[in-house]
C-alpha cells in the first residue's frame, strides 16, 4: 500500500516530506513482529501510526490496547501490566490478567515509556527478550506472545545518560524509531488541516463552515504551534463555535490565538526555561552557587596572603605599600575574576593594613564589572582550562549536565 492510499484509509493531511516519509517507513514495518518507538512532540498525532502499524500487520483481528505508561500509579502498573494473583497485595481480592496477558496475539501501544518506574522496565525488557512474564504475587513463569510499540515525547536516550531509563530497554525498543515531525515542521499541512477540521465541525454543529482571509492564513502559519495538531484542532473548534462571521481576517484569528513571546533574557532568569520542568533554571542556579563558593574560597586566600605578608615583613617594621600588594593579588588568576564580587563582602572597601610600629594609610579601590553574565563565562573557562578542555568533567565540576554546558558554550562564543 502507497503512502497516499494510507492517508485516504485513515484520514491522515499533509504533504510534509517528513510526514511522507514517518508514513512510509511506518507501512514496511507493519508487517513485521519488530519492537517500534515512535517518537514526537505531544499532540502530532503518535497513536494514530500505533493503529496505522497494527492495522496493516498479521495481527490486525487480533485485540490492540493503547496504554498511558504515565497516567497509571507507580504502586500497580506492575499489576496493570502483567496481572497479579489473589492476596498478593492489600486489595487484591481476586486474580487478574494484565495486559500483556489479556493482549497476547495482538499489539500494545504504550504511550509515554519514559514514564514507566525503573522496576517495570525491567520486567517489560524480560517479555520483550523472552516474551516471559510472571504475575505479581506469583512465581509461575507464564509466555505472551505481544507486539510491543512505544511512544514518547522525551528524549530517551538523554534519559539513559542521567540514569532515569535503563539503556538496554532503550535498544532494544528502537528497534525501529519512527519520528513524527512538529506542525511547525510542516507548515504547508497548517491551512490544509485547519479547513478539514473546520468542515468537520460545521457538519458537527450544522453550521457553515469558517473560511480565513490571506493575513489570517499567515498568521496561523506562523504560530509555532507549540500544541501541534491537537492545538489546532481545539482552535478550530473554538472558532467555530465562537465566531460570529464565517470570514475571519487576522485580528478576528489573533482572538484565539496565546500570547507567543521568545524570552531574550539571559538564561539564568529566563521563564521559558523555568516552565520546562525547572531543569534548565536549576542548571543556571547551580553556576550561580558555585561561582559564589569558588569566590569565597578566593576570600579565604585573600584573607591568608594578607597574614603571611604581615607575618614576613622585617623585624624593624618596614612597610611594604599597599598598592604593591593588591598589585600582587592582581596577578592571581582566580582572584581577576572576582574581585568586584568579593569586595563588598569585605569591609571597608578600602584596604588599610596595621604592622609593627607603622600604620599605612595608602589605600586602592579596584572597580570591576558586575555583570553575571561576564563571570559565568569567565567560570565556564576556568573549568575548561582546569580539565583540559574535556566537557564532561567541566559540567561535572560546574554541577550541571553537559547539554547545558554545550548550549552555554554556543551562548558565549565559548571556543574549548
Amino acid at each position: 500500500m502507497d503512502v497516499q492510499s494510507i492517508k485516504n484509509r485513515f484520514g491522515i493531511i499533509g504533504h510534509s516530506p517528513a510526514l511522507n516519509y514517518a508514513l512510509q517507513v511506518a507501512a514496511q514495518v507493519a508487517n513485521t513482529d519488530l519492537t517500534v518507538l515512535i517518537v514526537g512532540e505531544s499532540g502530532v498525532g503518535k497513536e494514530v501510526f500505533s493503529q496505522i502499524i497494527h492495522a496493516m500487520s498479521a495481527r490486525k483481528h487480533n485485540p490492540f490496547i493503547a496504554v498511558n505508561c504515565g497516567a497509571i500509579p507507580e504502586g500497580t502498573i506492575d499489576s496493570e501490566l502483567f496481572g497479579h494473583e489473589k492476596g498478593s497485595f492489600t486489595g487484591a481480592v481476586d486474580s487478574r490478567k494484565g495486559y500483556f496477558e489479556t493482549v497476547n496475539g495482538g499489539t500494545l501501544f504504550m504511550d509515554e515509556i519514559a514514564e514507566m518506574p525503573l522496576g517495570t522496565q525491567a520486567r517489560l525488557l524480560r517479555v520483550l527478550e523472552a516474551g516471559e512474564f510472571i504475575r505479581v504475587g506469583s512465581s509461575k513463569v507464564q509466555k505472551t506472545d505481544v507486539r510491543v510499540i512505544a511512544a514518547t515525547n522525551k528524549d530517551l536516550l538523554t534519559a539513559t545518560h542521567n540514569a532515569k531509563f535503563r539503556e538496554d530497554l532503550y535498544y532494544r525498543l528502537n528497534t525501529v524509531p519512527i519520528r513524527v515531525p512538529a506542525l511547525r515542521e510542516r507548515r504547508e499541512d497548517i491551512i490544509l488541516l485547519f479547513r478539514k477540521f473546520a468542515v468537520d465541525f460545521a457538519e458537527k454543529y450544522k453550521a457553515s463552515p469558517i473560511q480565513l482571509d490571506e493575513q489570517a492564513r499567515q498568521l496561523l502559519i506562523d504560530y509555532p504551534w507549540p500544541g501541534n495538531v491537537r492545538e489546532l484542532k481545539n482552535m478550530a473548534e473554538q472558532i467555530s463555535v465562537l465566531s460570529q462571521d464565517k470570514l475571519l481576517s487576522s485580528e478576528d484569528v489573533r482572538r484565539f490565538l496565546p500570547e507567543h513571546r521568545e524570552n531574550r533574557l539571559p538564561a539564568i532568569t529566563s521563564r521559558s526555561q523555568a516552565s520546562q520542568g525547572g531543569q534548565d533554571f536549576m542548571n543556571e542556579r547551580d553556576i550561580l552557587y558555585k561561582l559564589f563558593f569558588d569566590m569565597k574560597k578566593d576570600v579565604t586566600e585573600l584573607k591568608k596572603m594578607f597574614v603571611e605578608i604581615v607575618q614576613h615583613q622585617p623585624a624593624h617594621g618596614t612597610v611594604m605599600p599597599t598598592e604593591t600588594m593588591l598589585h600582587e593579588l592582581d596577578h592571581e588568576p582566580s582572584l581577576q575574576r572576582d574581585q568586584a564580587m568579593v569586595k563588598p563582602m569585605i569591609q571597608p572597601t578600602t584596604t588599610s593594613v596595621l604592622l609593627p610600629q607603622n600604620i599605612i594609610q595608602d589605600h586602592v579601590e579596584v572597580e570591576e564589572s558586575l555583570n553575571l553574565m561576564d563571570m559565568e563565562k569567565d567560570l565556564i573557562e576556568k573549568a575548561l582550562r582546569k580539565h583540559k578542555g574535556k566537557r564532561k568533567d567541566a559540567a561535572s565540576d560546574l554541577g550541571i549536565s553537559e547539554r547545558t554546558l554545550y548550549r552555554k558554550l554556543k551562548e558565549y562564543n565559548i571556543d574549548d
